[in-house]
């Protein structure tokens, strides 16, 4: 972004800062629930969001002991497309599997 200064016949360019800010960003979400067996959730953490074996359970007792696991923070677009294809394996493995999306809090 640019502004211009007519004077008489010279046109002068000044350089104006452009300040760029960081995405937003969101924080992939698993929710607990009765039905789902550990060993699929383990698979999902694995498939889709790339977790080593150890950290894949250890999200998974998170989940089970506390209701929720934060999977990874993304930006909103890959956010929701983990979120898409946590809900789409979940399905097909006729799972009820729940998985969300949130904004990163601020500390």
């Amino acid at each position: 972004m640019s502004t211009e200064i007519r004077n008489q016949q010279q046109v002068v360019r000044e350089a104006v800062p452009v300040r760029l800010a960081p995405p937003p960003m969101y924080q992939v979400v698993l929710l607990n629930d009765d039905y789902t067996p550990m060993d699929f959730v383990v698979l999902v953490l694995q498939q889709i969001f790339h977790k080593s074996i150890e950290e894949a359970e250890r999200i998974m007792l998170q989940v089970h002991h506390e209701g929720r696991g934060i999977c990874g923070i993304y930006t909103r677009d890959v956010a929701a497309t983990r979120v898409d294809a946590v809900l789409h394996l979940a399905h097909a493995d006729q799972h009820p599997l729940q998985c969300l999306m949130e904004p990163v809090p601020f500390f």
